[in-house]
């Protein structure tokens, strides 16, 4: 299972490179697929429709990923000073991710798709999308941290329902006309890897007999 995770993550970090620099070549401009997810947005966006985007965007900023990230951490931990370490370690990774992400968008540049097309509010350059990216992080999280707690059937529908909600939101940042779908896809492929490279990081900090449950357990 851990192979399978570093080969997955391997993968992602090859297509965000190759998005990467294909977003470099052509200075920004939109790549195939991006104008047509964009028209297709501007033709579709009935108010009620505009408000749930609206709604759903908004959980993407902010103080809310990071009070989630901390509650990741602490669903994760076995006692008080596991909890404060995972809820560190979780508030760590996704602190560094934007960091990471942030120079990312300010090195390439990349312009957010006319403004007369947006029906909410933008700031900064558009690749990778910030939103796509905390949300996909934050998600990852909360996944890691609900199945650390169990691995019931309802924990795995929990887990679902939480990468649906990252994944709307990235969606949404399209729909409302702020982003081209490349940038949301190049956002989850960062988070993607660097989940991955966090739990790499964080492995040797974790107590040994829990590194022996989740081997046991196969994760």
């Amino acid at each position: 299972m851990r192979r399978a995770r570093l080969v997955g993550a391997a993968v992602c970090l090859l297509l965000f490179v190759l998005l990467t620099v294909l977003v470099a070549v052509r200075d920004g401009a939109p790549l195939p697929g991006d104008r047509a997810s964009h028209t297709w947005a501007l033709e579709h966006r009935p108010p009620v429709a505009l408000a749930v985007a609206r709604a759903v965007t908004a959980t993407g900023t902010g103080a809310l990923p990071y009070l989630l990230a901390v509650g990741a951490g602490l669903l994760a931990g076995r006692d008080a000073r596991q909890r404060l370490c995972a809820a560190a370690g979780a508030l760590a990774v996704l602190a560094l991710g934007q960091a990471v992400r942030y120079g990312v968008m300010n090195a390439l540049g990349r312009p957010r798709p006319a403004m007369a097309d947006w029906a909410t509010h933008a700031s900064g350059h558009s690749f990778p999308s910030g939103h796509a990216t905390t949300a996909a992080l934050t998600a990852g999280l909360l996944v890691w941290g609900v199945t650390r707690r169990s691995r019931s059937t309802s924990a795995h529908l929990t887990a679902a329902l939480i990468l649906g909600w990252g994944a709307a939101v990235g969606l949404s940042r399209v729909y409302l006309g702020v982003h081209w779908l490349t940038d949301v896809l190049g956002g989850w492929l960062f988070a993607a890897v660097w989940l991955t490279l966090g739990t790499r990081l964080a492995a040797p900090h974790v107590p040994a007999e829990i590194r022996h449950e989740e081997q046991v357990s196969g994760k």
